[in-house]
């Protein structure tokens, strides 16, 4: 297996991958798949700034990783949102660690210093969500920090969100400004 850069031209496999989320778990809280054309668009902007990864084994994409601006005001900067998806049949291989790792190694490169996730929870027995995501951003280290109660609405039942964050390193002040864009310098180097 081999981690890369997401390029535009991997948005049809990506997105493979991302469908059944969708349309059949409340892992995504998206009711409709994006189109080809809203998937390109969302890997060339969230790539231009943070880690977009993808996982390839054997030439094919096996999963993805990538870390989207926390917020849109400026001392946001230094927080990233992470998301990870993998085909269902990769789950418990290792492969999203591998992912996550490498993530978070960019990351601290570039000079990110919080990772947070959001996360859906089961509010009650759902057979569309289950703990695992949860499960695995603890075993990377993450830490829950709040839920909220009864926020999402799909499939006729209410699901909880909870945050979780990984700290990459030492809080300063004053603190370098993250080196947006320079990555790719750090994956290929």
């Amino acid at each position: 297996m081999k981690i890369e850069a997401v390029t535009k031209a991997d948005a049809a496999e990506l997105l493979a991958i991302y469908a059944p989320y969708v349309t059949d778990t409340a892992v995504s809280f998206e009711y409709e798949v994006p189109s080809l054309e809203e998937f390109e668009s969302r890997i060339e902007s969230i790539a231009s700034r943070l880690p977009y990864l993808k996982a390839v084994e054997d030439g094919r994409i096996i999963g993805y990783a990538y870390a989207a601006p926390f917020k849109g005001r400026k001392a946001y900067d230094w927080s990233a949102e992470t998301t990870i998806y993998l085909r269902q049949d990769q789950r418990r291989k290792g492969t999203g660690r591998a992912l996550y790792q490498q993530l978070e190694q960019l990351l601290q490169k570039i000079g990110i210093m919080n990772m947070n996730a959001c996360i859906a929870v089961p509010g009650e027995e759902s057979p569309r969500l289950t703990m695992d995501s949860i499960l695995f951003h603890e075993r990377m280290g993450f830490l829950p920090v709040g839920t909220f109660h009864n926020s999402g609405y799909k499939f006729d039942i209410w699901y909880d969100m909870m945050w979780m964050e990984k700290m990459l390193g030492q809080h300063k002040s004053p603190h370098p400004p993250v080196q947006f864009g320079q990555w790719r310098t750090y994956l290929e180097g």
